[in-house]
């Protein structure tokens, strides 16, 4: 498990607690610093709650290493009463406004349908119309979600979906452009495919209300562990659940009149395919209007 490369293979196997897997799980932590260099140079044990005197560095498990915990305070949570708190270690893919409650979310642009993200739940109706930020989760990332506001548990549970599914214009209709990781450029189709953990939250702040976080399982991924239930109270940057193994995705969902100011700028990112991560528990966005 320690060993970084095995001779008889090629490409070489990296494995998962080396030094080379290691130093790139940090390099990716550092994406959204102000000082990537001085970052980067930081030990896994500064970053993740770890222990480097174990030789598996206090993991009991691959999965117990994958679902890791930044250490305290290195991700501190967006403060004010207006921040929306970046849910995941995310980069940012798009921001999509007037979203219908039912689309052909088939066709090459990808609208987004929010019946079928939201497994038909009569909720749906409430968010035609709204707004719909979705990010990627990088394979490398922490993947625990968390709240993006203050306020109560309304629904929390898992639709069940598919494995491997990607938009037909992303895939091999055209070989040309087809996509090489197969559902990276499907990312706004599996909202509506996939395995996801669909959580409603009501917001304490009256300008957001009832919002929607969806955490979308990509190619493989089908463990969406939530970590909440219906009634329960959370404050900014509490645990929602977690992915297991694997490259993600995730929305949030407003309703239609809550006004949006994003702050990718901050982070030195803009949405889309090459964007890097905006840090988990940061102001995304706040609530303008």
């Amino acid at each position: 498990m320690l060993v970084e490369n095995h001779p008889e293979r090629t490409p070489p196997v990296i494995a998962w607690l080396s030094p080379a897997a290691r130093k790139a799980i940090v390099a990716v932590a550092c994406q959204a610093s102000d000082d990537q260099a001085s970052c980067c140079e930081k030990g896994f044990e500064d970053v993740f709650v770890s222990d480097p005197s174990d030789p598996y560095y206090g993991f009991s498990s691959w999965d117990d290493f994958f679902t890791r915990r930044f250490v305290d305070g290195l991700r501190p949570v967006a403060s004010g009463a207006n921040a929306i708190a970046n849910a995941c270690e995310s980069a940012p893919l798009q921001v999509v406004e007037d979203v219908a409650e039912s689309d052909r979310f088939w066709l090459k642009g990808q609208p987004y349908s929010l019946l079928n993200m939201m497994g038909f739940d009569p909720l749906a109706s409430q968010f035609a119309g709204g707004t719909v930020y979705q990010a990627f989760l990088n394979a490398l990332s922490y993947h625990r979600w968390n709240s993006p506001v203050d306020g109560v548990v309304r629904k929390a549970h898992v639709v069940d979906g598919s494995y491997y599914l990607e938009n037909r214009y992303a895939g091999f209709i055209d070989p040309a452009s087809a996509d090489p990781s197969a559902p990276n450029d499907s990312q706004a189709f599996l909202t509506a495919v996939a395995t996801r953990a669909v959580i409603f939250i009501e917001a304490d702040d009256p300008k957001v209300g009832l919002m929607c976080f969806i955490a979308v399982g990509m190619a493989e991924v089908s463990s969406c562990e939530i970590r909440v239930h219906a009634g329960q109270r959370l404050a900014r940057g509490d645990e929602l659940g977690m992915f297991h193994f694997g490259g993600s995705t995730h929305c949030l969902i407003f309703r239609p009149g809550v006004k949006l100011q994003f702050h990718f700028d901050r982070y030195h990112t803009k949405p889309g395919l090459d964007a890097t991560n905006v840090p988990v528990g940061a102001a995304v966005a706040t609530v303008v209007g």
